[in-house]
């Protein structure tokens, strides 16, 4: 099978090509501006890597890009993944992401409407939703501009297939972390700092609200499910989350341990940093996952935050000698 992975640079893109890779499949990645730049993961998998150029901005370089990789699958990952920076400039992040997401269906079904075609989705859509947790079926009420333009992308997923027959599905997908985390998400600033203060680098570590509640996943258990989304007999939109909601203050809680540090030693609340309050928590029901697809997470929270750390701790240690 040849896929076509949107997005290959990021932390999604690059554990599915390396997963797709493990399995015998060939990996065409899209990504913008030079198709020879290194991406994240071990150099035998970037090495098997086909690259090819597009800019979510540009629908023609998207069609182009996907003539060029003539796949099986489709696994389009790329868009900004900041929400709070989809504010400095919403109509190009409704552009990128719910306008490239119309463009590629639209070329998919012209090229080949056999291929099979998965959108990553977001939580975010759900926004102060009527229930916890959040199901397929929980009515949307998105709150930011990054939030409007998944839905709206989510949304013409549905219509498409309905429309044309497509075999596309949207994944609902949680917060999920790895060592390949920008250091803007709140998880590894967590980690990071916790390795900094063990390493005596940093005395404390600020953060915004202790008591807000996120769905933390496992990157590698995120892609799992979309390559399951797409092997399905049928196309599906489906919620991938833990369906345990846990605070910030657990997640520090968890990475302070690792280190055999006191987070209340260590850890202060900071006013610039908290937002509005959130009244219902965002958690997931990955039940239609588990029973339709067969999804089964492999990696635990403790697991996951305790390798983020070790990992800070070994980056943090190179570069002090």
């Amino acid at each position: 099978m040849r896929a076509l992975v949107t997005g290959i640079g990021g932390q999604d893109g690059s554990y599915l090509a390396e997963q797709l890779l493990t399995d015998g499949h060939e990996v065409v990645g899209m990504v913008r501006g030079d198709a020879h730049r290194a991406l994240p993961g071990p150099a035998a998998v970037r090495e098997r890597v086909t690259l090819v150029t597009g800019d979510l901005l540009d629908p023609s370089s998207l069609t182009a890009a996907l003539e060029t990789a003539r796949p099986q699958v489709v696994f389009h990952l790329a868009a900004p993944s900041f929400v709070p920076a989809s504010w400095e400039d919403p109509a190009q992040a409704v552009a990128a992401i719910a306008g490239a997401t119309g463009a590629l269906l639209e070329a998919a079904r012209r090229q080949d409407p056999s291929i099979r075609i998965v959108i990553a989705s977001s939580a975010a859509i759900f926004g102060d939703a009527d229930e916890t947790p959040q199901r397929e079926a929980t009515r949307p009420r998105p709150a930011t501009p990054y939030a409007i333009a998944k839905l709206a992308a989510h949304q013409l997923v549905g219509a498409m297939r309905e429309r044309h027959g497509l075999h596309a599905s949207s994944a609902i997908a949680y917060n999920h972390e790895s060592v390949r985390r920008p250091e803007r998400f709140v998880t590894r600033k967590v980690t990071r700092g916790a390795a900094r203060i063990a390493a005596g680098l940093e005395e404390e570590l600020a953060l915004g609200d202790l008591d807000a509640v996120r769905d933390w996943s496992d990157a590698r258990d995120i892609v799992a499910g979309l390559r399951l989304m797409a092997a399905a007999d049928d196309p599906g939109d489906y919620v991938l989350a833990s369906g345990v909601g846990r605070t910030v203050g657990d997640l520090v809680a968890a990475a302070f341990a690792v280190v055999g540090l006191d987070p209340a030693e260590h850890v202060r609340t900071d006013p610039r940093f908290v937002r509005g309050p959130e009244t219902t928590p965002s958690v997931g029901d990955p039940t239609k996952a588990r029973e339709r697809l067969g999804w089964r997470p492999e990696h635990s929270f403790e697991d996951l935050i305790r390798t983020m750390v070790e990992a800070d701790l070994a980056a943090t240690r190179a570069a002090a000698r």
